[in-house]
């Protein structure tokens, strides 16, 4: 008798919406990566930084708009080579970052490398969980063509308590919300392998 076919390893790409190094978003990051490690056999993430990219300017595009600044080309390729994308996006005035849609832009330019691949998004904030600046995350990935995973979804409502929540690092130290972070990953899992064999 064969034994069954191991899940093919799936990378994650995490990135998140804030570039400052305590962020609550950051500690969603990292400890989705512990979680993978931990118990989810077949998915791996990694943490994708984007504080190095310039503020999108076309001036910066050579080769008729095909080449790109350094940190832009790694971004991309990153991007480009992911099997699927987590999100981890803060609220800012009732949107989205501006380093996370600078992120977004540089990647879309050229050839789209976000297109047709799947995304998670979790949020940590105020009385929403940040749930405003993932519905705008939604908006701008109907156009990028990400497919977003619809449920389960996670809202830390973590301003009214955060030491429940996050130590002074940052870190994720809640047991339910990591819970609810690997039920995301096994889902996100599950998404991009059924749209990896949709032909």
């Amino acid at each position: 008798m064969e034994a069954p076919a191991a899940k093919p390893v799936l990378c994650v790409a995490a990135i998140c919406g804030s570039i400052r190094k305590a962020s609550w978003h950051r500690g969603l990051i990292r400890a989705a990566a512990e979680v993978c490690e931990e118990s989810i056999p077949g998915l791996r993430v990694d943490d994708v930084d984007v504080a190095d990219l310039p503020m999108l300017n076309t001036d910066l595009e050579t080769d008729g708009g095909r080449g790109f600044p350094p940190a832009v080309e790694a971004f991309r390729a990153k991007v480009r080579d992911a099997d699927c994308f987590l999100f981890a996006s803060p609220e800012y005035n009732y949107s989205i970052t501006s380093p996370l849609k600078n992120a977004l832009d540089w990647a879309s330019r050229g050839v789209n490398c976000w297109a047709d691949k799947p995304a998670a998004i979790v949020c940590a904030g105020g009385n929403f969980g940040g749930g405003r600046s993932s519905y705008h995350l939604r908006q701008v990935g109907v156009f990028l063509d990400i497919h977003f995973l619809n449920k389960p979804e996670l809202f830390v409502f973590a301003f009214d308590d955060p030491d429940r929540f996050f130590d002074a690092d940052g870190n994720l130290i809640h047991a339910e919300t990591r819970e609810r972070l690997g039920q995301v990953l096994l889902s996100l899992q599950a998404f991009t392998l059924r749209l990896q064999n949709k032909d």
